[in-house]
């Protein structure tokens, strides 16, 4: 997952303006930090992904696949 293909995601999942605040405010225990400072230090997004969707207990069927570009547009 690139760093575009996660704020599509996080977009997609949450809304764009919620989105943002959880990039800057929910805490990631996994990443002893917020998301964007993980994503910051380097870490991976898709990792950074799967932390967000296990804390806001995202289903399954609704975390793979997320912010990749519809190839039809």
């Amino acid at each position: 997952m690139r760093i575009s293909e996660f704020r599509r995601a996080c977009a997609a999942e949450f809304g764009d303006d919620y989105a943002a605040v959880l990039l800057r405010d929910h805490w990631l225990r996994e990443f002893d930090g917020t998301a964007q400072e993980s994503l910051d230090a380097g870490e991976e997004p898709r990792l950074v992904w799967a932390a967000l969707c296990e804390d806001l207990n995202v289903p399954l069927s609704r975390r793979h696949g997320r912010g990749l570009r519809d190839p039809r547009t």
